[in-house]
């Protein structure tokens, strides 16, 4: 695409006319205040750099759960690394550290010390607290793939620092004489449909330098201390102990990890520098001020400031990186599919079910220079497993439907971030999955046979009665990406044109009686149990009157077959004053999902899960643009606050964030790859984007009186809609 060459920008062009350190309203606490029963966004504290290839985390629950930190939790066990993306998929590339006084212990339980969130500070790129038990505190500041503790110390004759390298098989080895420690960590957690699968964890490969000598030095060999410089096992650590310290005396630790070898681990420590712990945190501060200051808010409360660049810097933070810069300066990755050390850069970490709606179109929009690497990274991922990916970490995994790595690549296409040649690679790679399955459920198309055949996956077919319904209308989304996507490469047209005839199979799963989507078997019948709040069955994570709404790509068309505007404007309506009823019986019960639509006060509009985000603007479709604005600020306002409880449901990837973020700019991409956005009201009198080339998008909402409008560049515009490319040439967008 013409753009590619001029998506990158400098820094300086970044940073002009940014808001005063954007990272101080920023809180990574936000979301971490969970319980199973209800979701309150499911994050731990991600101390990490934009898209950097590790976060750190204070870790409060055990290692092999998929809660690292709960905020209700009282004792530290360790700092963790982590490359969790979700409690539901679980962590790899893992293992903790843990500053100790007093007996040599090792266990996680052993040796968690109490501690208050009176005493705890975080910030993006920074953490700080105040160990009781131990009378330490421990800060630490990340860089992408390496991290600098410093700790400080009481007087104490037994100052002590434990590593962790977890089980199910890691290594230590102490070099005395060299302040090091280096080690190997290979837990990865697995979720329960995946046990069955040869998942092989990527090696970890970490090392540690002290400005500060070993007095002592211990191994533990998977059951017990030992004196010795070195274990390999199915769970290995060391505990070194330091001189007696002076109170107030800091130790600094240097660490670094590498999925390549453990000499890359060695060559990441030099991200780290010279410049000492107060100047790394000076450079995360500005990484991440540069990231967030792209978008410029003003004119707005504290809590409204607070909330907007905290879902920011939750959208900034997957896909991750997995690539590393070798020797020569240049990215290399290791293979997740066996393919060993490879060239290029590597993204991993994401969910394209929830991402693909509001996360990816606003990398797209925003941070065009780093959706071109991830569209780089999906190459290389095809290349080395033959699949694009739907959910990995790092690896394909058995998680989530459709086919929405069609939705993401097509949408950075039309934004310039590929060139020609990744953008034919990505595109057969889709044609492919349309026609076949791989053995993971994100893998291909489950059901794909049933669906180029009948023109619907049937409720009685592939999918064994599950999900056949939300299948379909995804497949016809994504099929309709690629026909936009392979028309625009300029293919025949007698390749593109099937995938526009399927791009209308939402139709044959829309019952005329209902109006609304429904499971049908094979033999053309419907759901003789159709409940337009029943959960799961035909739907994922949702109802009917969830999902029937994900004709993205065709909204004139549902609405004709709903009966028309007035008759959808009603429906849409009836979503927020329903009561909050539901069957859950297909789950046994109540799911956490359930649970959080129910108690949020919206009826049954379900913002917590992902497939009716973009409802509330599908009121710009229907004439009734006020009531977009409407919902659009009664979600903002009542359900993200600035606090741990503060989302309302599953933050999953950067998703329900990247929604905040996009509602606050008064947009939403209701169909991703069309170019076009909603119109909605931003949340703040003022609203700066940096754009390529220099550019600068000024979003402005003013008071005035009469019918809710808006203006381009100083003209009134009637349509609640304005075009991407428009955006993109900068200028100012006025509300009214």
């Amino acid at each position: 695409m013409k753009r590619l060459a001029g998506i990158c920008m400098t820094l300086a062009a970044l940073g002009a006319a940014g808001i005063e350190d954007p990272v101080r309203f920023a809180d990574p606490f936000v979301g971490t205040d969970n319980t199973k029963e209800v979701s309150n966004g499911n994050l731990y504290p991600a101390i990490a750099r934009p898209w950097g290839m590790n976060a750190w985390t204070p870790q409060t629950g055990p290692a092999g759960q998929g809660w690292l930190y709960d905020w209700k939790d009282r004792k530290i066990m360790g700092f963790h690394q982590t490359h969790q993306p979700s409690p539901w998929i679980g962590d790899y590339g893992q293992f903790s550290v843990m500053p100790i006084t007093g007996k040599s212990v090792f266990g996680e339980k052993d040796r968690a010390s109490w501690f208050s969130h009176k005493t705890e500070q975080a910030l993006p790129h920074y953490y700080r607290v105040y160990l009781a038990d131990y009378d330490t505190t421990v800060e630490l500041t990340p860089t992408e793939r390496a991290a600098l503790f410093r700790v400080t110390y009481p007087a104490s004759d037994s100052p002590r620092f434990v590593v962790d390298a977890l089980d199910k098989g890691s290594s230590v080895e102490v070099d005395v004489a060299n302040r090091r420690i280096a080690g190997r960590s290979s837990k990865m957690n697995i979720r329960g449909n995946e046990r069955h699968l040869d998942l092989k964890p990527l090696d970890c490969w970490f090392v540690l330098e002290f400005d500060k000598p070993f007095a002592s030095v211990e191994v533990w060999n998977g059951k017990k201390l030992e004196k010795g410089t070195s274990f390999s096992g199915d769970h290995a650590g060391a505990v070194v102990t330091f001189a007696p310290t002076a109170r107030g005396e800091s130790v600094h630790v240097r660490v670094a990890s590498s999925f390549v070898g453990p000499e890359q681990a060695a060559r990441n420590l030099r991200e780290l520098g010279d410049c000492g712990f107060d100047g790394l945190v000076a450079q995360g501060r500005a990484a991440w001020n540069e990231s967030l200051g792209r978008l410029d808010a003003a004119d707005g409360t504290e809590e409204d400031l607070r909330k907007f660049y905290t879902c920011l810097y939750r959208t900034l933070l997957f896909p991750r990186q997995l690539h590393e810069y070798g020797e020569d300066g240049r990215p290399i990755h290791r293979s997740p599919y066996g393919k060993g050390v490879l060239p290029g850069r590597y993204y991993c970490d994401t969910g394209f079910w929830d991402t693909f709606r509001a996360l990816f179109p606003l990398l797209a929009f925003v941070y065009p220079e780093r959706d071109a690497e991830i569209m780089k990274g999906l190459r290389h991922c095809l290349e080395e497993s033959g699949w694009l990916p739907e959910w990995s970490a790092p690896f394909h995994r058995n998680c989530m439907i459709g086919q929405n790595s069609a939705s993401v690549v097509a949408d950075a296409y039309f934004a310039g971030c590929m060139d020609d040649d990744t953008a034919r690679a990505l595109y057969a790679g889709l044609v492919k999955a349309t026609c076949a399955t791989g053995s993971l459920i994100s893998t291909g198309r489950v059901g794909y046979d049933e669906y180029n055949s009948l023109g619907y996956v049937a409720r009685d077919g592939a999918t064994g009665g599950r999900q056949s319904a939300a299948r379909t209308l995804e497949y016809a989304y994504d099929d309709w990406c690629i026909w936009r996507m392979g028309t625009a490469l300029g293919l025949p047209k007698a390749e593109t044109d099937i995938f526009l005839a399927r791009s209308a199979n939402w139709r044959n799963l829309f019952h005329p009686g209902h109006r609304l989507a429904c499971g049908r078997a094979k033999d053309g019948s419907w759901d003789p149990k159709f409940s337009p709040i029943r959960w799961g069955y035909d739907f994922t994570e949702g109802t009917p009157l969830h999902y029937t709404w994900s004709v993205f790509h065709d909204i004139p068309g549902l609405v004709a077959a709903m009966g028309g505007e007035r008759a959808v404007e009603a429906r849409l309506d009836e979503v927020f004053a329903a009561p909050p009823h539901f069957d859950g019986s297909f789950f046994g019960g109540c799911t956490h999902e359930i649970r959080e639509m129910q108690i949020a006060g919206f009826g049954q509009y379900a913002h917590g899960n992902q497939p009716i985000q973009h409802m509330i603007y599908l009121y710009d479709y229907v004439g009734a643009p006020a009531k977009a604005r409407h919902w659009a600020h009664e979600a903002m306002r009542r359900l993200y606050k600035a606090r741990p409880d503060g989302y309302c449901g599953d933050e999953d990837n950067g998703q329900t964030s990247a929604w905040f973020v996009w509602s606050a700019l008064g947009m939403y991409p209701v169909c991703p790859a069309s170019g076009e956005y909603a119109l909605g009201l931003p949340l703040f009198g003022r609203v700066d984007v940096s754009l390529p080339h220099g550019r600068r998008l000024a979003i402005r909402r003013k008071a005035g009186a009469g019918t809710p409008s808006h203006a381009w560049n100083g003209k009134r515009e009637e349509r609640p809609f304005i075009r991407r490319k428009d955006l993109l040439e900068g200028g100012t967008l006025t509300f009214e």
